[in-house]
C-alpha cells in the first residue's frame, strides 16, 4: 500500500510537472545547486557513515570509490546541476511539422514520460543527476538506491524535496524508497499502473532482474565490456597514452577500458610499451600470444574462462593480440562490445569499418571510451547510459526522457 500509494502520488506530481514553465523548473534546479554545496558538511558525514559501513561489509575498493563523495565530488555534482539549466527544455519543442493537403497542421511535440523508477546501487550521485534531468524535462521520480548508500541518499533527498518546496513544486516529484526490503523493488517492477519506465543502474544481475519481472518498460545499460583496438597503422605512443586514460582515470566507471587488443603487427612493440608504462598500476590478463610480449610485465597471469567477457571496474586489463581489424571485431562481437569501444588507427578505412561494424551505443576513433559521459557530451548530467537499440542508446539526457504526442490543428476539419 505504502507503494502504490508513493504511485499515486508521483502520477499526480507529473500531471502537475507537465504544465510547469522552464522558469519554475530551473528555479527549482539552482536551490538544489546551492542547497548541495551550503549542506555540504552534513551530506559528507552522512556519506562517511556509508564507506564506514561498506567497508565493515567488506566492499571491494572499486565499490568504494563509486560510493565516495568528498568536496570535490560534491561540487562537481552541484555545477552538473547548474549545467542542465542552462540547457535547453525539450517539453514542448516541435520534432518536425508539414501541412496535409486538406489544410491540417500536423506536427509531432515533445512530451515527458511521466513516471520514472530507478534502482541504482552505489552511486549517490546518481540521485541528484536523475532528479535534476527529471525535473528539467517535466518527469516525477520514484528512487530506489542501494543499501550501501543509504545515509548518503537520505540527505540528498532532503535537499532535493526541500529544494522543490522553495520553487512552489510538488514534494512528490521526487520520491525515495526508504527501506531496503527487496520485496519492494519487486513490487515497483509491477507499478505499471502509475510508473511508464524503469531504468536500473548497476550491474548485470540487477539489469536482467528488471527485465525479466517487469511490467514497465525497462531501459538496459550501464554495463558492457570496453575495448580499445589498437590498429598496425596507429601511433603507437599517442595510443599509449589513450589506453592509459581509458583504464587508469576512474577504472570503476562503466566507460573504462575493460579488454585491449593489438594487431599482431605492431604488438612486439607496443606490448612492452604498454608494460612499463602500466607497471605499479595495472594487473593483465593475456592470452598466450600477448603474454610472451608482456614478460616485463609486473602483475600478469594467464587470461582463463570468462576473463575476457568480465567488466573488470579496476585496476585489471585483459589483453589479445589479434591479426587485423576484423578478428578485433569478431571478438567484440562474441565478447558483449554494447557500452564503449575505440579504435587506434590512421587508416580511414579501418576506422570507417570499425564504427560500422561494432554494436557499441559510443564508437571512438583515437579517442578514450571515459569520454562516454553525459558531462562530456554536453547533455548536463546523464540518468543512465543505455546499451539496448530501441529508444535511447549512450549517455541519455534530457531529450531521452521525453516521448512525443501528435498534433493536428485545423479550422474545423471533419474526415471525408
Amino acid at each position: 500500500m505504502e507503494l502504490i500509494s508513493m504511485g499515486q502520488a508521483a502520477k499526480e506530481a507529473a500531471f502537475q510537472l507537465a504544465t510547469a514553465s522552464t522558469a519554475q523548473k530551473n528555479k527549482a534546479l539552482a536551490i538544489i545547486a546551492d542547497e548541495l554545496e551550503a549542506n555540504a558538511k552534513v551530506i559528507l558525514a552522512a556519506n562517511a557513515k556509508d564507506i564506514e559501513k561498506g567497508r565493515e561489509a567488506g566492499l571491494t575498493e572499486a565499490l568504494l570509490d563509486r560510493l565516495l563523495l568528498n568536496e570535490e565530488r560534491l561540487s562537481g555534482i552541484a555545477n552538473d546541476v547548474r549545467n542542465v539549466i542552462s540547457l535547453n527544455d525539450p517539453v514542448g519543442s516541435e520534432l518536425d511539422s508539414k501541412v496535409l493537403e486538406n489544410g491540417m497542421s500536423l506536427s509531432r511535440r515533445r512530451v515527458p514520460l511521466g513516471v520514472v523508477g530507478v534502482i541504482y546501487e552505489a552511486r549517490p550521485n546518481v540521485t541528484i543527476d536523475i532528479a535534476a534531468l527529471c525535473l528539467k524535462t517535466g518527469n516525477a521520480s520514484i528512487l530506489r538506491g542501494g543499501k550501501e548508500t543509504f545515509f548518503s541518499n537520505m540527505e540528498l533527498v532532503k535537499v532535493i524535496q526541500s529544494a522543490l518546496a522553495k520553487a512552489g513544486l510538488p514534494a512528490a516529484s521526487v520520491q525515495y524508497i526508504e527501506k531496503p526490503d527487496r520485496e519492494l523493488v519487486s513490487q515497483l517492477l509491477k507499478l505499471d499502473e502509475y510508473v511508464d519506465m524503469i531504468i536500473p543502474r548497476g550491474g548485470a544481475g540487477l539489469h536482467k532482474m528488471c527485465k525479466e519481472n517487469s511490467t514497465i518498460p525497462v531501459i538496459i545499460g550501464g554495463f558492457g565490456i570496453s575495448h580499445i583496438f589498437v590498429d598496425e597503422s596507429a601511433d603507437l605512443e599517442k595510443s599509449l597514452n589513450v589506453v592509459e586514460n581509458s583504464k587508469v582515470q576512474r577504472p570503476s566507471a562503466c566507460n573504462s577500458l575493460d579488454t585491449l587488443l593489438v594487431h599482431e603487427k605492431v604488438a612486439a612493440d607496443f606490448l612492452p610499451m604498454l608494460a612499463e608504462r602500466l607497471a605499479d598500476k595495472v594487473a593483465l590478463v593475456a592470452e598466450p600470444k600477448a603474454k610472451a610480449l608482456l614478460s616485463s610485465a609486473q602483475d600478469l597471469r594467464d587470461a582463463g574462462e570468462g576473463d575476457f567477457d568480465t567488466e573488470w571496474l579496476s585496476y585489471t586489463l585483459g589483453v589479445k593480440v589479434v591479426a587485423d581489424v576484423k578478428e578485433a571485431i569478431d571478438h567484440m562481437r562474441v565478447h558483449n562490445a554494447s557500452h564503449s569501444d575505440a579504435i587506434m588507427t590512421n587508416s580511414l578505412e579501418n576506422s570507417e569499418l570499425f564504427i560500422n561494424s561494432v554494436g557499441s551505443a559510443a564508437v571512438y576513433v583515437n579517442a578514450s571510451t571515459r569520454f562516454t559521459d553525459g558531462a562530456q557530451f554536453g547533455l548536463g548530467a546523464e540518468v543512465a547510459v543505455s546499451t539496448q537499440k530501441l529508444h535511447a542508446r549512450g549517455p541519455m539526457g534530457l531529450e531521452e526522457l521525453t516521448s512525443y504526442k501528435w498534433v493536428g490543428k485545423a479550422n474545423y476539419l471533419p474526415r471525408s
